[in-house]
């Protein structure tokens, strides 16, 4: 299987089950849409920013086919003026290349640097689609095996209203 092998053993250690779909590179949404659209799942978008002082680092996990205006997520989020994190960050913070953020690199973040914000609709969705460290290719996983692993990794998040 393609991606982190730290995830595989850790979801294998939770229990977690999970639907792996291999496919060809998929670095954008609108890539990885074209793969997915036989896939019963919430298909999401993650978006990696950096704080202005470049001290804190927020992933920000939406449905795909929704828009993000930068300035209202600031507005919503009160973590001052944001701009999208540099290849080196998602590297060291996540573990991950541009093109294959997700949620699952988190696992790579042994400091809890990283807060997630994650969408409250999708609180309505019994299963998410997240990329394994690597874009080639996807994982299903249900919501409440998600929560579980997010729990298991120490990190702040939260469900909120994004959009």
């Amino acid at each position: 299987m393609n991606g982190d092998s730290k995830l595989y053993e850790r979801l294998d250690e939770l229990k977690i089950a999970y639907d792996y779909y291999e496919h060809p590179p998929a670095p954008t949404v609108a890539i990885a849409s074209q793969y997915w659209k036989d896939i019963d799942s919430a298909h999401c978008k993650n978006l990696f920013f950096r704080n202005h002082k470049g001290n804190r680092h927020y992933l920000v996990v939406i449905d795909y086919k929704q828009d993000l205006s930068i300035h209202d997520l600031e507005m919503r989020l009160k973590q001052g003026k944001l701009s999208f994190a540099s290849p080196e960050r998602m590297h060291k913070y996540l573990g991950v290349q541009p093109g294959s953020v997700t949620p699952f690199g988190i696992i790579n973040d042994e400091n809890h640097h990283v807060k997630l914000f994650l969408d409250k609709n999708l609180l309505k969705e019994e299963r998410f689609t997240f990329h394994p460290c690597i874009n080639t290719a996807s994982l299903v996983i249900k919501q409440n095996d998600f929560i579980q692993f997010l729990e298991s990794c120490g990190n702040e998040y939260e469900f909120t209203e994004l959009y």
